[in-house]
């Protein structure tokens, strides 16, 4: 998977007063520094409108017996959203329409609360959910995309709690998978605890998981400033089918909203899967 897009100079005055390669960084991690600050304040207008758990939408009815004679299409599963951590699901209001645009229906939003204190209750939550899910649209899979903690929380169900048989792809944007050593101070928070390198869940995450079923796909950003070390954000395990994804020019937060990696979320979500031995593939997207 790689979608390319060149990047454009600008500031020729800051090109003139340093090195070719180092105006080139200064001037991408200034766009994305930028974009970041503008995400953060767009969604801080929209937090309000996702505090609450979405209205589930009535499902479209069943086709009637005229439509028999059209060709048959592959029934794609529903798409599930969580958001990171102090966050809720007006972060993916840019993405889940694009999906819908796209045909991808139903896609939900769940929110956990922010008071979770531990990622394997979340996880347990995570399932209840999806177990409902597939009940009421009478689907036997899903697809996950999860953001910073929420792609921990599903990894977690899916590789610990048998999540494999629900879910068929699961695709992570800036998730901690090693586990991050960014905002110490950030320790009092027992989730955070959990998110660092060493800590009990990481150590299981990195337990052997013969013949998982759910296949990966790890976005994970050269500019993520809560990735530390960066390379945290990949899925590094011998028994997992994954893809990792390495996104040049944006940050943490837009991860959820640009609609570049949108569109390679939408294309890792319709790559049709079959079983296969597990593999690490790795791909790039340039967005900056």
């Amino acid at each position: 998977m790689k979608v390319t897009r060149a990047v454009q100079p600008f500031l020729p005055l800051c090109q003139r007063l340093l090195p070719s390669r180092l105006a080139g960084l200064s001037m991408t991690l200034l766009k994305a520094t930028a974009l970041e600050i503008a995400i953060l304040a767009g969604h801080l207008l929209l937090y309000p409108s996702g505090i609450t758990q979405e209205r589930r939408l009535p499902l479209p009815p069943a086709p009637s017996p005229e439509d028999a004679t059209q060709l048959p299409t592959e029934a794609k599963p529903p798409v599930v959203l969580l958001h990171g951590f102090i966050d809720n699901r007006s972060v993916f209001v840019l993405l889940r329409r694009a999906l819908a645009q796209h045909g991808r229906r139903p896609v939900e939003s769940l929110n956990y609360s922010p008071l979770t204190c531990d990622i394997r209750t979340a996880a347990e939550l995570l399932g209840r959910h999806i177990e409902e899910i597939c009940e009421r649209t009478g689907s036997e899979q899903v697809d996950i995309v999860g953001h910073s903690l929420g792609g921990l929380i599903a990894r977690y169900y899916v590789q610990r709690l048998g999540g494999d048989l629900r879910v068929r792809t699961l695709v992570t944007l800036g998730t901690p998978h090693s586990g991050t050593a960014v905002v110490p101070l950030a320790n009092a928070h027992p989730i955070v605890r959990q998110m660092r390198p060493g800590s009990a869940v990481i150590e299981e995450l990195g337990l052997p998981a013969p013949g998982c079923r759910t296949h990966f796909v790890s976005f994970w950003s050269d500019l993520d400033h809560l990735m530390e070390p960066l390379e945290t954000a990949r899925i590094d395990h011998p028994d997992l089918i994954a893809e990792n994804v390495q996104v040049s020019g944006i940050g943490h937060l837009a991860l959820p909203v640009h609609p570049a990696v949108a569109t390679g979320i939408r294309q890792a979500l319709d790559t049709p899967r079959t079983q296969a031995p597990a593999a690490t593939r790795r791909g790039g997207l340039t967005v900056a």
